[in-house]
């Protein structure tokens, strides 16, 4: 049997003839005489003859042909992203030194029967660096702070805010240095008390002072219910941390301010007190990324030929943020190591540029060819490593894909052994790998790029660079002026990988506020290839939430708690910007939620014999709010559905 014949383009004559019509009805409304007998349909027809037989020729290109074709149009293969997240390492107890975590520190999932253990990096050093309570000081809604170190020092109770709080005051804590990056426990004793508020919920935020304003810290968890009892505040401090003059006094400052209080959230009616406050150090977040760093590897001895290829060790390599360097022995005047940097490719190297190309998936490093010209001379594009030197990179990082996306709380074994750290945890999912890129998907992005040409026109070309820049993305969708956007201005919506739990809910916060490094590398590139007075702006979509309350009878009793949870989970996975849908690869943009789909959904379960009762409400994300019930509720026309908190009682 002979092997099938690639079609590289089904469509026909009438298939031509239909697609240029439904343009003519697009560009032209007034050109409403379709029939055979206008002059304009049959140059139609003449046309689509043409390109028929073109594309009858096209068809006859065997599938190796049609592969080089796209090499000699520079379509190369995506190489694979890295997961990227962050890990906290907690100290076994508080250290009067710091303790630095070095960077390339090895963390992992746990190794189980069926799983290897994920591995992870850190990417720099980290410096747990001690702390004690230096300086206190309290701030009105209007004014400078004032000192009230005095106060605890002589044994009395310091009043929090004033006899009546009011949003915008604060409770300063001077830190003895700053702490960036560190997670700092401050122990409060304050006599048990009511003040009005929700011990639960209370109108407060910490800040810690970055130099130039005050950056929001993440609370891990609040034991004195808002200073209404003894206890702990663990604050995760932003890396952005530094010292300032402040009520007189130079600390690492961090507070305590009242925020206006949210709808059913009570407010203070009286201020609470402090007995005595205690600080110190217990840990510090550091980012990590999924994959292996390879150091000083040796790749070659260079033979003075042009063109000359070295291949590495492991492969494929991961794209680095800063430029791999090469480096050349004998490449210098007093005949040292010589660094090489990378280029994307040799148009713009002359004959003495330390110059290389590296290819990330094969694995190559590729110096700069020798090219005829049309004289008979030979042109140098870049420089050529002497004969007899050695050829060596730095670093380089290999692995990357999608199996480094997983869900908080994994990471947990520390292979890398460091003195006074007891454990680590990553608190929040690690997202953003992608496998590599396939040579079929290669195949249908070749023409995409051909059409683009590196310029951004159209909606699909803004999309297609998009994807190209940033193949870490988990959907884009360019919104043109006529579709809602300002005038003379494009929209790009991004919606960022973001890894599911075992339930299948995904963090709202994650998918609302993507990586700004992965809006500006998009930005970034459009901007490079959009035309001249079009205005663009990089951002995430709007997110409509959707809560399913439902009630469904179960096959047997002993199957109640699976059906619940699988009803969840498939309420999770359908109504997901990432895997929901009728197609299961995302939420069309624009598709209204509607109750009967959700109860085919749910009339789907393993172990669910009917589906009694299905209520479906829209949710606010940012307060929690649901609206009234409806049987189709539905999202704007580039917003996406996702789920909210969904109920699922099981008989």
């Amino acid at each position: 049997m002979p092997l099938p014949t690639p079609n590289l383009d089904d469509r026909h004559f009438q298939d031509l003839v239909d697609d240029a019509k439904r343009l003519v009805q697009q560009r032209c409304p007034e050109w409403s005489d379709h029939n055979v007998s206008d002059p304009g349909v049959t140059l139609i027809e003449a046309f689509a003859q043409m390109v028929d037989q073109l594309i009858y020729r096209l068809n006859r290109v065997p599938d190796r042909h049609y592969i080089k074709f796209l090499d000699l149009l520079g379509v190369q293969l995506f190489p694979p992203t890295a997961a990227t997240g962050t890990v906290t390492c907690w100290l076994a107890a508080p250290q009067p030194a710091t303790v630095v975590v070095r960077a390339e520190t090895e963390v992992a999932t746990p190794r189980t029967d069926i799983e290897e253990p994920v591995v992870f990096g850190t990417v720099a050093d980290l410096q747990i660096v001690p702390c004690e309570l230096h300086r206190v000081a309290s701030q009105p809604a209007s004014g400078d702070a004032v000192d009230q170190t005095d106060t605890l020092e002589y044994g009395r109770e310091l009043r929090c805010f004033s006899e009546r709080p009011q949003p915008g005051e604060a409770l300063l804590i001077g830190l003895s240095s700053a702490v960036p990056a560190c997670a700092v426990v401050m122990r409060f004793d304050c006599p048990v008390g009511g003040v009005g508020i929700d011990p639960r919920n209370p109108p407060l935020v910490w800040e810690a002072w970055n130099g130039t304003g005050w950056t929001a810290c993440e609370v891990e968890h609040d034991e004195t219910g808002g200073f209404n009892r003894p206890g702990d505040v663990l604050l995760h401090v932003p890396a952005s941390h530094r010292t300032s003059l402040i009520a007189r006094h130079r600390a690492g400052w961090l507070r305590c301010r009242i925020v206006p209080a949210a709808r059913n959230q009570p407010e203070y009616t009286a201020s609470p007190r402090i007995a005595a406050i205690r600080a110190f150090t217990i840990g510090g977040t550091v980012g990590i990324v999924h994959a292996e760093t390879v150091h000083d590897e040796i790749l070659g001895v260079s033979d003075g030929a042009p063109g000359q290829r070295f291949v590495l060790q492991r492969r494929p390599v991961l794209l680095a943020d800063r430029p791999t360097v090469l480096r050349v022995s004998g490449g210098d005047a007093d005949g040292g190591w010589a660094d090489w940097l990378p280029v994307p490719d040799f148009a713009r190297s002359a004959g003495h540029d330390r110059h290389y190309r590296l290819d990330p998936v094969a694995g190559e490093v590729q110096f700069g060819p020798a090219v005829r010209q049309p004289d008979g001379g030979l042109r140098q594009y870049g420089a050529i490593p002497p004969k007899g030197s050695t050829v060596q990179i730095s670093a380089y990082r290999v692995g990357g894909g999608s199996g480094g996306n997983i869900a908080r709380g994994l990471v947990r074994v520390l292979k890398t052994s460091v003195p006074y750290i007891a454990r680590v945890e990553n608190r929040h999912p690690a997202s953003g790998g992608v496998e590599g890129e396939t040579v079929e998907n290669a195949k249908l992005r070749g023409p995409l790029e051909l059409r683009a040409s590196g310029r951004a026109v159209t909606a699909e070309d803004f999309e297609e660079l998009a994807r190209t820049a940033a193949p870490d993305a988990a959907r884009v969708r360019c919104v043109t002026a006529g579709e809602g956007a300002d005038e003379s201005a494009v929209r790009l919506l991004v919606v960022p990988k973001v890894t599911a739990d075992s339930m299948g809910r995904l963090a709202d916060e994650e998918l609302r506020r993507p990586p700004v490094e992965l809006l500006q590398r998009i930005a970034a590139r459009l901007d490079e290839c959009r035309l001249v007075g079009t205005r663009l702006v990089v951002a995430p979509p709007v997110y409509h939430g959707i809560t399913v309350v439902a009630q469904l009878t179960a096959r047997t009793p002993s199957q109640a708690d699976d059906v619940r949870r699988a009803a969840v989970r498939a309420l999770n996975e359908y109504l997901s910007p990432l895997t929901g849908g009728p197609e299961r690869n995302g939420w069309p943009f624009g598709r209204p939620v509607q109750a009967f789909d959700v109860s085919a959904v749910l009339a789907g379960v393993p172990g669910a014999a009917t589906v009694d009762e299905v209520l479906v409400f829209p949710a606010d994300l940012a307060t929690g709010r649901r609206g009234d019930p409806a049987a189709r509720i539905n999202v704007g026309r580039n917003a996406l559905a996702m789920s909210y908190q969904h109920q699922v009682r099981v008989r």
